[in-house]
């Protein structure tokens, strides 16, 4: 997930993926498994590497050039510390003082690998129209893009139109892909997301087609949380920070410390769990 996909993870309902898969941290792991454990373990020299790797191995696969473009973002997660628990809870007044400065040569490569990632698909698309994996490349494709857009860049209105998008293309690959669980953080983040604006704000946003359902946008990242694959790690730090505004502290420990032990060179998991414990 400025303001937009901020506020999504701050009250944690944020970036979408794949099938009936293990989890990373189950089973034998593929080279793009591979890539994953390296970006969440922050190593995205090597993350970058492996999904280079996964893009020549197979030219007609979108996966792994929109990977690459997650391996990017959550680059400049890290740099930025956009993710950490005490940045989330700044209100909007503090970043027209203090915007984030994003890398303009991180934001390019970031959106050459989104638009290699976008052609690939469309091509497979054509040849098979229900290919799984193109149609999730092509949902991650929009969602990374939101995220870049609003917690990076702030621009909240070309992030609000992507989110809507994005949930959109997620409930065409579930009607023929439902084991896709990671698409159902798509619908989670629009529902969570808008449920936090006011009344009248929440029936205009409907008006124009927004869902805007709290318990949705929780159920829906939830499944992603507890079945999800390449993006499960994500979903678990989104509802471990929704326990938290919850004043849910068991909870918040339970997915951090799992975060924790299945990513260990990840220092923001570890740091919050730290904060967590040893706050009174």
């Amino acid at each position: 997930m400025g303001m937009l996909i901020r506020t999504l993870v701050v009250r944690g309902a944020t970036v979408l993926l794949a099938g009936a898969l293990l989890p990373l941290g189950c089973g034998a792991e593929s080279l793009l498994d591979r890539g994953y454990r390296e970006m969440y373990n922050l190593n995205f020299d090597a993350a970058h590497k492996t999904f280079a790797e996964v893009e020549k191995k197979n030219r007609t696969d979108a996966m792994g050039p929109v990977s690459d473009a997650a391996a990017y973002l959550f680059t400049e997660f890290d740099r930025l510390g956009i993710l950490k628990s005490d940045y989330l809870t700044k209100d909007e007044s503090y970043f027209a003082i203090n915007k984030p400065k994003g890398n303009p040569e991180i934001r390019k490569k970031f959106d050459a690998a989104l638009a290699l990632g976008d052609e690939v698909a469309e091509a497979k698309l054509k040849e098979s129209p229900n290919d799984e994996d193109a149609m999730l490349a092509q949902t991650m494709s929009l969602g990374l893009h939101a995220n870049y857009d609003a917690m990076i860049d702030r621009h909240h209105l070309a992030a609000l139109s992507e989110v809507k998008e994005s949930r959109e293309r997620a409930q065409k690959l579930l009607a023929v892909h439902p084991d896709a669980y990671d698409a159902y953080i798509a619908q989670g983040i629009e529902n969570y997301l808008l449920s936090q604006k006011n009344v009248a704000l929440r029936w205009f946003l409907r008006l124009g087609g927004a869902q805007t359902s709290r318990e949705v946008g929780l159920e829906k990242c939830g499944i992603t949380a507890e079945k999800g694959h390449y993006f499960k790690p994500y979903a678990q730090l989104l509802l471990a920070i929704a326990d938290l505004r919850d004043n849910d502290r068991d909870g918040a420990k339970q997915k951090l410390t799992w975060l924790s032990k299945e990513y260990p060179g990840n220092h923001l998991y570890r740091d919050e769990l730290e904060r967590l414990v040893t706050a009174k």
